[in-house]
């Protein structure tokens, strides 16, 4: 009997573990599961944040983490998966930019971390444990690689120079003169 591959083990629990965590926070913003807000309450939050349009914004950031996290668990189109989930955790770290980079002060050290992780396996690929590997990597080809993190590395400027313009539009803007 063959010793199994250590290195497919360890992509099985990198993978199940951060796609659970990822699964985890994305069903807070979309179905207000572990207390989140759900819609609503992630669409409010978003608008604070300055991300326009919050609703929308909402459902791309509940979608990516939930939906990125439970297809890197599964390891099924692991590209895409980890390309989406690393573009939802872009988002947050861009939210948690300003008060540094250690988490205990608010920082994006945790929402990078993520996405690092998730990226790192939509790159290197699901193991051989993993639904990728039973259906013959259909979707986990390079073009499919390349494609999904040029796309997600697209979207992902675009809104986030969008919220960043904002502010800094809104930062300048003068301040209403009482009637």
């Amino acid at each position: 009997m063959a010793h199994p591959n250590r290195r497919d083990l360890g992509l099985l629990v990198l993978r199940v573990g951060t796609g659970a965590v990822l699964a985890a926070h994305g069903t807070q913003k979309l179905l207000g599961w572990f207390g989140g807000g759900g819609i609503e309450g992630t669409s409010k939050a978003m608008e604070a944040m300055g991300f326009h349009p919050p609703r929308e914004s909402a459902i791309a950031a509940g979608l990516g983490e939930a939906g990125g996290g439970i297809l890197l668990a599964l390891g099924l189109a692991t590209p895409a998966a980890g390309a989406a989930a690393a573009g939802a955790m872009a988002g947050a770290v861009a939210v948690h930019a300003p008060a540094g980079f250690f988490a205990q002060a608010g920082g994006y050290e945790y929402p990078a971390f993520l996405g690092f992780t998730a990226a790192a396996i939509g790159i290197t690929g699901a193991g051989r444990y993993s639904l990728d590997h039973a259906t013959g990597h259909v979707l986990d080809r390079p073009w499919v690689v390349a494609t999904a993190f040029l796309g997600t590395a697209i979207a992902a400027a675009a809104v986030v120079g969008r919220r960043a313009q904002e502010q800094a539009s809104s930062a300048t803007e003068p301040e209403p003169e009482p009637e």
